[in-house]
């Protein structure tokens, strides 16, 4: 079985647990027998690892002259090449109405380089629907040039792609929901996501998506049939870090952490509280706050005005061994998202030996047994497990060992068997 995927970031090129759990399902599908995946990324830098997988860019597929297939029109569309000064489109609204009406004449016009490919960045700016959008046109070409069995498609970046692919090809289509836009807005909905999201799952065979919490947000938020979604829960890749690691802190106090992406999703303010509260309690322990974000700034003065920035530390972003290194260096990690479709850094930070405090509101906390959990607005909670992991190191060892544990058995090939099953499923009963 051939699985044409699509995907938004790759190693070493991520930006958060998308890439990382797009990674990890991969390679554990390379683990299975007969089971073949071709994994497309808007743009390859040329230093990813293709041991595992066949990688190809978008940017690196020409585009101009071909003959391609669009938004359902089953006849060919004539493909020409315009340089980018010819067309002064300034934002995603302009430049959808272009191509609509070209389309309607028989004629999809896009910007195109001097090699006749489609010029991608890669990032999260201001020109992302664009982006989507021209890679949902070349992925039409990616279909057509392929054989594959099943489309399978990552997060809303990529619906667009996989429905092109899709109806260029006839083959059925996959879409995981690695979170939802209430997730990440906190119900304040982007209407223009939010109609990338509904048309993926209407268009889809099948949804996976990483918890039940996000299954019921997609069944009662999107009027999707609740047979139609599947939840797969995420799992960690396995690293080999030592029981007997030292870290040389440079200072002799505890370190409670918070490490992902600084934005209201997140509750990075509610861990700004709990460790106000800890620290009029306890003097020998610092938090730190790793990642980076739209509130970054805003936490930074709300530190300051609790006048605790002496016992707090921004670190930025941070990835790799980067990542591991902090949480070597940790006595306590805590997530106190607000809305959490999985979470898989509390995995990484209990395989690093770190007891763990999750929000209720977080899949992960479906799955795990040996973790604090805590409502995310709780912080009182959040407080008293905060110092008693840090005072009672019976309870700390407890919560380490059998932790460590318990994420052992929580492997990418398990995910990957379940995602193959559901494969099965839809092309026997196609």
């Amino acid at each position: 079985m051939r699985v044409l995927m699509f995907g938004w970031e790759f190693p070493p090129h991520i930006s958060g647990g998308l890439g990382t759990a797009s990674y990890g399902l991969t390679k554990g599908m390379a683990t299975l027998d007969d089971l073949e995946v071709i994994f497309v990324v808007p743009k390859s830098w040329g230093d990813e690892d293709q041991s595992i997988v066949r990688l190809v860019g978008a940017n690196k597929v020409p585009v101009a002259f071909k003959k391609i297939y669009y938004k359902g029109i089953r006849r060919p569309i004539e493909k020409i090449e315009i340089s980018s000064k010819i067309i002064p489109y300034t934002d995603p609204e302009d430049f959808w109405k272009m191509v609509s009406s070209e389309i309607s004449g028989h004629r999809l016009f896009i910007q195109t380089n001097k090699k006749g490919m489609v010029d991608f960045s890669g990032r999260y700016d201001r020109n992302l629907l664009d982006e989507i959008y021209n890679y949902s046109i070349v992925a039409s070409v990616i279909a057509e040039e392929n054989e594959f069995d099943i489309i399978h498609a990552h997060d809303w970046l990529t619906y667009p792609a996989g429905i092109a692919a899709m109806e260029v090809s006839g083959k059925p289509l996959v879409i995981h929901v690695h979170a939802t836009d209430f997730d990440r807005s906190g119900g304040n909905v982007n209407p223009d996501v939010y109609r990338v999201e509904k048309s993926g799952m209407d268009a889809a065979s099948k949804i996976i998506t990483v918890s039940n919490l996000t299954r019921d947000i997609v069944i009662n938020k999107y009027n999707i049939h609740p047979d139609k979604v599947e939840t797969v829960y995420n799992a960690v890749e396995p690293v080999d870090i030592s029981n007997d690691t030292v870290v040389h802190k440079g200072f002799d106090e505890k370190v409670v952490t918070f490490l992902g992406r600084i934005t209201l999703q997140k509750g990075p303010e509610y861990f700004i509280e709990a460790a106000y509260k800890v620290l009029k309690v306890m003097k020998n322990v610092r938090f730190v706050m790793a990642g980076s974000g739209d509130m970054m700034e805003r936490m930074m003065r709300r530190a300051a005005s609790l006048r605790i920035t002496d016992r707090f530390h921004f670190t930025g972003f941070l990835k790799g061994r980067d990542v591991f290194t902090m949480l070597a260096m940790s006595d306590v990690y805590i997530m106190p998202s607000v809305s959490e479709p999985f979470g898989i850094s509390p995995l990484e930070a209990m395989q690093s030996n770190v007891p763990v405090i999750i929000s209720k509101q977080s899949g992960v906390a479906e799955i795990l047994t040996h973790a604090v959990k805590t409502d995310f607005w709780d912080i009182d909670a959040m407080a008293d497990a905060i110092y008693g992991i840090l005072n009672y190191p019976a309870l700390a060892s407890m919560f380490i060992k059998n932790g460590k544990e318990e994420v052992i058995s929580l492997k990418w090939d398990n995910s990957a068997r379940h995602v193959k099953d559901i494969y099965e499923r839809i092309i026997w009963h196609k």
